[in-house]
């Protein structure tokens, strides 16, 4: 069985959650509503992941547990610890640092898009399969962002590769209709309980897409967004990504932070989970306002989750003020589950935005929804266009995860990210660190705060050396995850007990580094 290399990272025989692992959930009065429904054609999406603690009532299909006491961490304590992480990190990956400078010669930053860069040098990697990774120095590493969700199936996925080397026999390139993408199109219209879809090449693209979509139904222009929300490079989308708050305003009435270089439009920007904010945003503006688009659960600031009701009441203000509702769903996806999180939700939108997820990891996203909607790509008032939409080689990404993803994998992947977060919360509870766990379908991540997060004023009050302390104490034990503060893990369907092993290990020995 392969490993990563690390000193620390100890391995456990394999358990399953009806035996061992079913006690230890017993005993900690958590439960998990999976096993009975695993026979189903589709998993009922009512399933619910309890806690101990639930301060803010968060929607039932989602998970979070904040413990109810802690004690605070000393500053000297981080500023220590990342002191020596840093030192151990440069040590160590020499030939990063030597790929970095070479790549500084021909691409910006080093590196092909700008948020993989971080000082001083990101990892260079030059080979991966399942669930590693290998660097240029040689070190194996277990891979827990997997592409966002783009290798949801696992690095170089038999299955994958056999639809891709099929179809390379048969044609990479057609630039007319072909069965092939007409295939790929009821599969995606099927699992994602849409009328009709479009193919496009990033979530960026999709997201633009959906948009002009939405202002030619309208016949209005303005764009609501969440504070914090990101949908792609789309000027109006990177309006208050992640605002400084000194120029953000109100909480509940935010000011859109425009970057000197975008021309937006008509933009405006409302607080997640507030539908006080909501109502009023539409009360003055609706008139000019084509669409609200919001990811339903926002993965770009850590894990942020809809308060109970809180999308039901979207859906609802935005059919009362004629307003277009597009779920962003680039990142969750199937991430979230085998139908999306709209299905997992039970909130259905206008129109949704896919990607990463749903093509195994070739460039593929698509723009899709309720055909009163998509018919205005097809009377041209919104032409869309690309000569690389729904290529060959990405209709076998479909094809291949249509076959991979079912429900019954996608739930056993579920399983062993909720047997993460219990374990993680519980080392939590043993250390009374000041952080709590959240999740949603096979994602999770670590919140270095003391109380939920439900918008982008509460994550910018997390605990951010910390967490930059947890990231990279975990890179240099042989794990990595995206390159951010504020990205979470996920588990792919090459994870396994081994992996889960791997990930709460670690965890615990940043506990105990932290406590030390």
């Amino acid at each position: 069985m392969r490993k990563p290399r690390g000193k620390n990272l100890s391995l456990a025989n394999f358990f399953t959650i009806g035996d061992t692992w079913g006690a230890l959930i017993r005993k900690q009065q958590r439960r998990v509503l999976l096993k009975p429904f695993l026979k189903q054609k589709h998993l009922p999406y009512s399933l619910t992941m309890t806690t101990q603690t639930a301060i803010q009532s968060q929607h039932t299909a989602t998970h979070r547990y904040v413990p109810t006491t802690s004690t605070p961490i000393s500053p000297e304590k981080v500023a220590a610890i990342l002191a020596a992480e840093w030192e151990l990190f440069s040590k160590n990956t020499k030939g990063s640092a030597s790929e970095s400078a070479r790549a500084h010669q021909s691409l910006p930053l080093g590196v092909t898009s700008s948020f993989q860069h971080w000082d001083p040098y990101p990892i260079s990697i030059v080979s991966a399969k399942g669930a590693y990774m290998t660097d240029v120095d040689g070190r194996q590493l277990l891979d827990l962002s997997m592409g966002f969700g783009a290798m949801l199936a696992g690095h170089l996925n038999p299955v994958v590769i056999e639809e891709v080397q099929k179809q390379m026999q048969q044609g990479m390139l057609f630039v007319t209709p072909s069965p092939t993408s007409t295939d790929a199109a009821e599969r995606i219209c099927a699992r994602f309980g849409i009328d009709q879809v479009r193919f496009t090449n990033s979530g960026t693209e999709s997201t633009m897409y959906a948009v002009r979509v939405a202002r030619s139904a309208t016949e209005k222009m303005g764009i609501l967004k969440v504070e914090g929300g990101y949908h792609g490079s789309y000027d109006p989308f990177v309006v208050s990504a992640k605002p400084p708050l000194n120029k953000a305003g109100n909480p509940n009435k935010p000011t859109p932070y425009i970057e000197p270089n975008l021309v937006p439009g008509d933009i405006y920007v409302v607080p997640y989970n507030n539908l006080k904010s909501l109502e009023k945003m539409f009360k003055k503006n609706a008139k000019k306002i084509a669409c609200f688009i919001v990811e339903p659960v926002l993965e770009n600031i850590a894990i942020v989750l809809p308060d109970e009701g809180y999308l039901e009441g979207v859906r609802k203000l935005c059919d009362q003020y004629n307003v277009v509702l597009i779920f962003d769903e680039v990142k969750t996806g199937l991430t979230a589950g085998a139908h999306g999180a709209s299905a997992r939700l039970g909130v259905q939108p206008d129109l949704i935005t896919l990607a990463k997820s749903i093509g195994g990891g070739l460039p593929l996203a698509a723009f899709g929804g309720k055909k009163k909607y998509m018919d205005f790509v097809t009377n041209g008032k919104m032409a869309h266009f690309g000569t690389f939409n729904g290529n060959p080689l990405a209709m076998a990404g479909v094809r291949a995860i249509d076959r991979i993803c079912s429900d019954e994998a996608l739930a056993v992947a579920e399983e062993f990210n909720l047997q993460a977060l219990t374990r993680i919360g519980d080392i939590i509870d043993e250390y009374q660190l000041p952080a709590h766990t959240v999740g949603f379908g096979v994602k999770g991540c670590v919140t270095w705060s003391t109380t939920p997060v439900r918008n982008y004023r509460d994550y910018k009050a997390t605990d951010f050396g910390v967490a930059e302390a947890h990231w990279l104490f975990a890179i240099n034990r042989g794990i990595i995850t995206p390159p951010g503060l504020d990205e979470q893990w996920l588990i792919s369907l090459a994870h396994g007990q081994t992996e889960i092993d791997l990930l709460v290990e670690d965890f615990r020995e940043f506990a105990k580094a932290l406590r030390s």
